[in-house]
């Protein structure tokens, strides 16, 4: 999937953890698809998802799904 994220906003995840360790960041304005980015390697490369892939992975950390049992 070829999208242009040459001029676009990134913001960094409320999920992300607070010491700036582990720091995603994502791109706001798409309707099909989210990118998302290391914030410690701004111009490295950026994962594109499908906006319901997406919305799926969030729902499941918000839930929980992935937490240490």
């Amino acid at each position: 999937m070829d999208v242009d994220l040459t001029n676009v906003s990134w913001r960094k995840s409320s999920y992300s953890g607070g010491g700036g360790a582990q720091c995603v960041e994502v791109a706001d304005g798409f309707s099909a698809v989210t990118p998302v980015r290391d914030s410690k390697d701004p111009s490295g490369p950026a994962l594109v998802f499908s906006s319901t892939a997406w919305q799926s992975f969030v729902t499941a950390v918000r839930t929980g799904e992935f937490d240490a049992r």
